[in-house]
C-alpha cells in the first residue's frame, strides 16, 4: 500500500508531480512528442505560490505553442470565425502584430492566449454581444478581486480583434466596436499607490545579505536609488532567435540575456544605460551618478574592481543572471523576512524612488529625465550633460530628505 502523502491539489497544464526525497516536487514537462523542443522545468520554488506555478506553467504551454508552430514551419492558424481561431492566427500570422513585441512584453501574451482560448475559444465573433463581454469579466477578474487580471485579458482580445481589421477578417470591425462600448463600463485597477520607504528598502537589503544574497541587495539598491526599472537592472531572458547579440547564453534553454551590465558604469561611477523600453523607441540613455546614490556604494563594498565585468547582477546559486520567476522568489522572501506586506512588488522600488524624489521637492522635468521619461529629442551630447545634471540634483534632492530634522 502506498503511504505516501498525496500531492497538493493543484493543477495545470504540463503540470506534474514526482516524489523526490520524501516530498512532492512540482515540475512542467511537455509532452513526450515535443520533448525535443522544450526541457521539462522545476517549479519547486514555487511551491509556496501555487498561483504562481500555475501561471508559470500557462506561460510554458504558449512558448511551447509557438515552438511547435516554428518547428512546423509558420503555419498560418486557419479562420473559422470563432475567438479561439482568432487568436492563434494573431500569434501565427508572421505579419501579426504579435511579432513585434518585445519579449517582456509578449510575455503576458503568451499566458493569457492560452486561458483565453480554454475559456471561450468556441465562441463566434459574430454573436459576442457586450453582455458576453461583462460575463467574461466576472470570470478573468474572480468576481472583482483581480481587476489587472481582466484588463490585461481584454487587451489580448482586443490585439487580436485589431489584427483582424487589418487583415479584414469577417466581422472583426463589428466586434471592436462592441467590445469598445462595452469596455467603458466595467472597472479598471486603480492606480497603485504603495511606497516604500528608505528605511524598508534598508531592511529588503539585510534580509538578502542574511540569506547569503548580495545580488539581491545591489539590485533592490539600484532600482530604488536610479530608478531603473527592474527588469533592466536584472536583465531579461529571451530566445536565441531575438533580436541583437548577447555574449550572455543559456544553450540548456536556448536563451540569451540582455540587461544592465557594469561596462554600463564607468570609472568615474556615472552610469549610462539604455533602457528596454526604450531601445526601440527615443533610444535616450538613463545616467545617473552612483557616487550620490548612498545605498549602492554601501553594496558595491561587496564586488571589488575584479569582479566587475559582465552582468552585475548575478545570482549566486548558479553565477547567472537571475530568471523573473528565480528573482521575484528570492524577493518574497526577503520580504517577509523583513516584515513587509505582501501586496508590496518587488517594480514598486522604482516608482518609490521617484515618489521620494518628488516629495523631497525635485522638479518635475528632473524626475522625468532620471526616469528616462524625457520626450523632447536632442543631439546625444546635449541630452547626456542635461541628464546628469538631472540626476544630481535629484540625488542631492534626495539625500538631504532623508537627514533627520533638527
Amino acid at each position: 500500500m502506498d503511504s505516501r502523502p498525496q500531492h497538493p491539489k493543484i493543477e495545470a497544464p504540463g503540470l506534474v508531480w514526482q516524489w523526490r526525497k520524501a516530498s512532492w516536487t512540482p515540475a512542467w514537462r511537455p509532452p513526450v512528442r515535443h520533448a525535443k523542443l522544450m526541457k521539462r522545468e522545476n517549479l519547486r520554488h514555487l511551491l509556496d505560490r501555487p498561483e504562481e506555478m500555475i501561471s508559470r506553467c500557462h506561460y510554458l504551454e504558449g512558448q511551447l505553442e509557438a515552438l511547435v508552430q516554428a518547428k512546423e514551419g509558420s503555419v498560418i492558424a486557419t479562420f473559422d470565425g470563432t475567438i479561439g481561431s482568432l487568436l492563434r492566427r494573431y500569434q501565427s500570422d508572421p505579419d501579426s502584430p504579435y511579432f513585434s513585441l518585445r519579449p517582456k512584453s509578449k510575455k503576458p501574451y503568451d499566458f493569457y492566449i492560452p486561458k483565453i482560448i480554454n475559456h471561450i475559444g468556441g465562441q463566434r465573433l459574430d454573436e459576442i454581444t457586450g453582455i458576453d463581454l461583462k460575463k467574461w469579466h466576472g470570470v478573468w477578474s474572480k468576481g472583482g478581486t483581480r481587476l489587472a487580471a481582466s484588463k490585461m485579458s481584454r487587451a489580448v482580445v482586443d490585439a487580436a480583434v485589431t489584427y483582424g481589421i487589418m487583415t479584414r477578417l469577417p466581422d472583426c470591425l463589428e466586434l471592436k466596436e462592441v467590445l469598445k462600448a462595452a469596455s467603458r463600463k466595467l472597472p479598471n485597477p486603480k492606480r497603485r499607490e504603495i511606497v516604500i520607504t528608505a528605511d524598508q528598502v534598508i531592511g529588503l537589503r539585510a534580509a538578502a545579505h542574511a540569506a547569503g544574497r548580495p545580488s539581491s541587495a545591489l539590485a533592490y539598491a539600484l532600482v530604488f536609488e536610479t530608478t531603473l526599472r527592474l527588469w533592466d537592472v536584472i536583465g531579461q531572458w529571451v530566445p536565441l532567435s531575438s533580436e541583437g547579440v548577447s555574449d550572455v547564453v543559456n544553450q540548456r534553454t536556448g536563451n540569451k540575456w540582455f540587461g544592465l551590465r557594469w561596462e554600463d558604469i564607468d570609472e568615474n561611477l556615472v552610469l549610462r544605460y539604455v533602457p528596454s523600453k526604450t531601445s526601440m523607441k527615443t533610444g535616450l540613455a538613463v545616467t545617473y551618478p552612483l557616487s550620490k546614490a548612498p545605498m549602492v556604494m554601501e553594496e558595491l563594498q561587496n564586488w571589488p574592481e575584479e569582479k566587475r565585468t559582465g552582468p552585475v547582477v548575478v545570482y549566486e546559486m548558479n553565477g547567472r543572471p537571475y530568471l523573473s520567476e528565480v528573482f521575484s522568489s528570492m524577493w518574497s522572501r526577503d520580504r517577509s523576512a523583513a516584515g513587509m506586506d505582501s501586496t508590496i512588488w518587488a517594480r514598486d522600488l522604482r516608482a518609490s524612488g521617484i515618489s521620494e524624489a518628488r516629495a523631497a521637492g525635485v522638479a518635475t522635468d528632473d524626475a522625468a529625465k532620471v526616469a528616462g521619461h524625457a520626450s523632447t529629442k536632442t543631439t546625444s551630447a546635449v541630452y547626456d550633460r542635461a541628464a546628469l545634471a538631472a540626476a544630481e540634483r535629484f540625488a542631492d534632492a534626495r539625500s538631504t530628505g532623508r537627514k533627520p530634522k533638527s
